[in-house]
C-alpha cells in the first residue's frame, strides 16, 4: 500500500443486500476520524484495499468527521486501511476483515480512527505545497514546473548538490533526458528541438537555475530554513466524492492518456513503452498490446490517445515519429511514418487527432521537432505539413503542443511557448493566430465541445481557458490554488469544465455558468495529464492516469 496505513484487528460483520431482502444497502464500514488536536476531522481521505486486489476505494470524512464506505463498494475480505491528511498519519497496520451477512447490522460496521502528528511532514507535501513553501520569486519557482513531468520536486529539496554540481552535472543530465523519462526508466533525447533554441546563452540560464536550487535544498544545512506550508484539507462539496484506484501491474507503466469506451472498458497510452493498455474496471484486469519500434535507437512511448467516430484508437508514438491506429475489434495495429525529409532525429509526434476524420478522411497531428503540424490522408497515406512559425525571429521559441479539430475538421493548435491559439483552415491551409489574454499562459492540452468552443489548460497561468472559435473571443477562469498548473480541460454534459493539476494532486470541477469551483484532492500523489469525463454516468465520472504512479483513478462526485 502507498498510504499511511492502519489495519484493524477486528472482524467486521457487514450487511449486503440479498435476493430476499428489499432493504437498501447499508454502509460496509463507517467511523469517526479524530486526533488530539481535532475531535472531528473533516476532509480526511480514508482508503480501503482488499488483500490480493489492485483496486482501492477511498471516501472522505464530512463535517462531522465521519467516513462511510457504501456496502456495494467493499466486498467480503481482508482490507488495509489508509488515510491522506497532510500533517497526520495512522499507527502501524494490522488486519481488518469484512464479512457479509443477510440481515443489516449497522452497529457491527463501525470503527473509529485516531490520527497522530506526522513524523515526516516533508514526505507528505505535494509539489504545489513545496512551491508554496520555498522562498523565491514566481519566476524562479516557475522553473520547477519543468521538473514535475519526470519526478517530484521533493527530490530536489532533499538533495545536497551545490551550485557547481547543479551547473556542471545535474542540469545538463536532466536536459539530456526526454520528457517521457521516469527515475526508474530514463531515456536519452536523440536531438534538440529546432524551435526550442534559446535567445539567451544556455549556460547563463543553467547558472541562474543552479544558484537558486542550491539555496532551497540541503546543500548548506541539515534542515530547510523555511517553513513547510500545507494546503487546507477538503471541505464541503469537496468531501462528497468516491475514488476508485486501479494499480497497474508494473511500476514502469506510465498511463499518460486514459479514456473510456462506450462499452465501459478503459484504455490508456504508455508514456515510456511501446504498449497500448486496456483495463476492465469491473475486475481490475489489465491487458497490454505491444507494438513495434520504427526507429530502433530512439526513445519509446506514446502520448496522445484519442478515438475516431468508429471507435478506433489513435496514438502519437512520439520519438518513434509514427502515427498509430488500433482497431479494438480485431486487435490489429496500423502505422504511418513521416516522409523522409520530415523524419529528422528530433521528430516527435505527440498528439494525433482523428475525432472528425469522418468529414474528409483526414487526421491531424503535430510535430514537436520543428513546431509543425501534419495532416494524414488515411486513404492514400499522404502527409501534408505546415510550419506556422518558420519565419519567426531567431531565438523566438515555439512549441505546438496539441492539435484539436472543430466540427468541420479545421484544426486548432496550442503554442505552449508563446501563449497563442492557432488555426489552420482545412480547405485553404491558411494559418491564423490568436493571443491568450493572460501573458505566458502556456496553453497545453484541450478539447472541442459541441458548440466549437475550445477548452484548454493554461499551465503557467493557473487558469482554465476557453476560445470560442465562432466569435474569436476568449474567456478565462482563474483556479483557486496557486501553482495549480492545469494540463488539460474537458466540458461535461452539465456545462461543468474539468481539469487536473500536475502539481497539487487536485481535480477541479468548474461550473461555467456561476464560476463556482470544487477542488477534489486525490488519495495520493498523482501526476495528472490528459483528463477524461464520462458523461454517460449519473453523476458524471472523471478518469485520469497517474503518470508516475502506475495507476488509473476514477473520481465519482456524489452531487
Amino acid at each position: 500500500m502507498r498510504y499511511s496505513l492502519l489495519a484493524i484487528g477486528l472482524g467486521l460483520v457487514v450487511a449486503f443486500p440479498s435476493a430476499v431482502s428489499a432493504q437498501a444497502p447499508v454502509a460496509a464500514l463507517t467511523g469517526l476520524v479524530s486526533s488530539a488536536e481535532e475531535a472531528t476531522m473533516e476532509g480526511v481521505l480514508v482508503s480501503a484495499t482488499r488483500a490480493g486486489s489492485n483496486i482501492t476505494v477511498t471516501v472522505v470524512t464530512g463535517a462531522d468527521g465521519r467516513y462511510s464506505f457504501p456496502a456495494n463498494r467493499l466486498g467480503p475480505g481482508q482490507y488495509a486501511i489508509g488515510v491522506r491528511a497532510v500533517g497526520y498519519e495512522l499507527d502501524q497496520p494490522e488486519a481488518i476483515e469484512i464479512k457479509a451477512i443477510e440481515a443489516p447490522d449497522p452497529k457491527a460496521a463501525s470503527r473509529d480512527l485516531r490520527l497522530g502528528k506526522a513524523k515526516d511532514l516533508a514526505a507528505q507535501l505535494s509539489n504545489g505545497e513545496w512551491l508554496a513553501s520555498i522562498p523565491g520569486t514566481d519566476r524562479q519557482k516557475d522553473q520547477l514546473l519543468n521538473c514535475v513531468g519526470c519526478h517530484r520536486v521533493e527530490r530536489i529539496m532533499r538533495s545536497n548538490h551545490d551550485a557547481d554540481a547543479f551547473l556542471t552535472q545535474i542540469l545538463p543530465r536532466m536536459q539530456s533526458y526526454v520528457q517521457q523519462s521516469l527515475p526508474i526508466h530514463p531515456q536519452l533525447r536523440p536531438a534538440e528541438r529546432l524551435m526550442e533554441e534559446r535567445g539567451e546563452d544556455r549556460i547563463e540560464i543553467y547558472r541562474a537555475a543552479a544558484e537558486y536550487l542550491s539555496t532551497i535544498n540541503l546543500s548548506a544545512t541539515e534542515r530547510w530554513k523555511y517553513a513547510l506550508k500545507t494546503l487546507p484539507r477538503p471541505k464541503g462539496r469537496a468531501t462528497q466524492v468516491i475514488y476508485t484506484e486501479y494499480d497497474l501491474p508494473r511500476e514502469e507503466i506510465a498511463p499518460h492518456d486514459v479514456m473510456v469506451g462506450k462499452d465501459g472498458i478503459v484504455w490508456f497510452s504508455s508514456f515510456g513503452e511501446q504498449n497500448l493498455g486496456r483495463l476492465d474496471p469491473k475486475t481490475g484486469k489489465v491487458t497490454e498490446f505491444p507494438y513495434p519500434k520504427h526507429r530502433e535507437d530512439s526513445p519509446t512511448g506514446s502520448l496522445g490517445l484519442r478515438a475516431d467516430g468508429a471507435g478506433n484508437l489513435w496514438l502519437g508514438n512520439m520519438y518513434q515519429a509514427a502515427i498509430v491506429k488500433f482497431d479494438p475489434k480485431t486487435e490489429q495495429f496500423k502505422f504511418w511514418t513521416l516522409p523522409a525529409e520530415r523524419n529528422i532525429d528530433a521528430a516527435q509526434i505527440n498528439m494525433v487527432s482523428p475525432q472528425r476524420s469522418d468529414i474528409d478522411g483526414k487526421v491531424w497531428t503535430q510535430n514537436n521537432g520543428f513546431a509543425g503540424v501534419h495532416r494524414l490522408d488515411i486513404a492514400t497515406g499522404k502527409i501534408e505539413t505546415w510550419e506556422p512559425f518558420k519565419a519567426a525571429p531567431k531565438g523566438e521559441s515555439h512549441n505546438i503542443y496539441d492539435v484539436i479539430p472543430d466540427s468541420a475538421n479545421n484544426v486548432y493548435f496550442t503554442d505552449f511557448r508563446q501563449g497563442q491559439i492557432g488555426r489552420i483552415d482545412a480547405k485553404t491551409g491558411e494559418v491564423s493566430l490568436f493571443q491568450t489574454p493572460t501573458p505566458r499562459s502556456a496553453p497545453r492540452r484541450g478539447n472541442m465541445d459541441a458548440q466549437d468552443r475550445l477548452w484548454f489548460g493554461e499551465y503557467r497561468g493557473d487558469r482554465i481557458g476557453m476560445f470560442d472559435t465562432r466569435t474569436k473571443a476568449f474567456k478565462e477562469w482563474k483556479l483557486n490554488t496557486r501553482w495549480a498548473a492545469p494540463y488539460d480541460v474537458v466540458l461535461d454534459r452539465n456545462e461543468d469544465a474539468w481539469t487536473g493539476s500536475m502539481v497539487t494532486d487536485q481535480v477541479t470541477r468548474l461550473n461555467t455558468r456561476t464560476g463556482e469551483m470544487v477542488d477534489y484532492l486525490l488519495p495520493r500523489s498523482t501526476n495528472i495529464r490528459r483528463v477524461f469525463v464520462d458523461s454517460s454516468t449519473t453523476p458524471v465520472s472523471f478518469w485520469v492516469g497517474s503518470n508516475d504512479g502506475a495507476s488509473i483513478v476514477k473520481v465519482e462526485p456524489l452531487d
